[in-house]
């Protein structure tokens, strides 16, 4: 016997998601334009994310370990995967396995992938001290095996404070990692996220790697609102009328000052909906706002319903999930809330 289908829905608009991708395409300029899916496409599913983009024309996605390339499965034709972590010590079966190609990250990544004869990438670090050769090692000879037999693909950086485009860490890497592109003119070079791509030309090199921005969060690189991707619905479980007075939830944080319809919906924290939201999050009914009342728990959180349409017992209520407000709110970052949306949501993609 098949299971129930989930009560709780995460709607993934993959014509929004495929649009906010052209947008930063075009800012790319000449650069080719890649597509960061890591953490599950950010949590929205990164098969069908993947999908979506490479029929519109992206041909370089992100991932960051190897079982994430493992379970995104044959690559649709002429598309390229890389694995940002690169090939570690025990890894390299499942790297030479794989149809993806690693990131590599240290001088001992470099010498083991030396042997292998298979493309690559490698990461240089410019200032974010994480992952990364220093430049130094970089224009050591070190990779000078992988130029020779032609195996180096693209050499990557990325920048610490794209978000401030101000910020004099983001000229400092660009000129550092500009020296290092220098001395390997052959190679391809790319260096921007999706707010670095928003620095302009000088930071675009060959390739950009927007991630947050395809989702809907972040800044747009020409300053107009993305296009929103990730809607949340959850099921109505029961309507309760409560009396004037009465409190709702643990810790009773919350008490009615009217008569009201609390309708109680199957969501909560483990479904990455964040506690911090208690008495601070929203639902919707046909345009009209009904607030969080008391605290998120675990599988369930309370909206009042009362001055709505009144919907039925088994009915989806949706849920504001706007990223810039919720994140705001829920005291978290946009990245946090996509990536934390967990399994038990029936992914529905439109």
């Amino acid at each position: 016997m098949d299971a129930p289908p989930p009560s709780s829905r995460l709607a993934v608009d993959l014509a929004a998601l495929t649009a906010n991708w052209q947008r930063f395409a075009r800012a790319s300029g000449a650069a080719a334009c890649g597509a960061a899916i890591k953490a599950n496409g950010y949590g929205l599913g990164a098969r069908p994310v993947m999908d979506a983009l490479a029929a519109a024309g992206c041909r370089d996605f992100f991932v960051a370990h190897w079982a994430e390339a493992a379970k995104i499965g044959p690559l649709p034709q002429g598309v390229r995967l890389a694995v940002l972590h690169g090939a570690g010590p025990g890894e390299l079966p499942a790297a030479l396995a794989s149809p993806a190609v690693p990131v590599l990250c240290t001088p001992a990544q470099v010498q083991a992938w030396k042997t292998t004869g298979r493309p690559c990438d490698v990461m240089i670090d410019t200032g974010m001290n994480r992952l990364g050769l220093s430049p130094a090692e970089a224009m050591s000879g070190l990779l000078d095996g992988l130029l020779e037999s032609r195996a180096l693909h693209t050499l990557h950086s990325h920048l610490a404070c794209a978000d401030e485009p101000e910020h004099p860490l983001n000229a400092a890497q660009r000129s550092a990692f500009a020296a290092v592109a220098a001395h390997f003119p052959a190679v391809r070079h790319a260096l921007a996220n999706s707010a670095g791509i928003g620095l302009g030309a000088g930071y675009h090199f060959g390739l950009t790697r927007p991630g947050i921005g395809l989702y809907g969060g972040g800044q747009s690189p020409d300053g107009a609102p993305l296009a929103p991707v990730a809607s949340l619905a959850a099921r109505i479980l029961q309507i309760r009328d409560v009396p004037a007075g009465a409190s709702i939830g643990y810790g009773a944080t919350f008490t009615t000052s009217r008569p009201s319809r609390i309708a109680i919906v199957s969501l909560g924290y483990a479904d990455g909906y964040p506690r911090a939201l208690s008495n601070k999050g929203l639902a919707h009914i046909a345009g009209t706002a009904c607030p969080l009342v008391g605290r998120v728990s675990m599988d369930l959180t309370a909206f009042d319903i009362t001055d709505a349409p009144a919907p039925l017992e088994g009915d989806d209520l949706a849920i504001a999930f706007d990223l810039a407000a919720t994140a705001d709110a829920a005291r978290r970052s946009q990245y946090e809330l996509l990536t934390g949306l967990g399994p038990r949501y029936a992914r529905i993609y439109r």
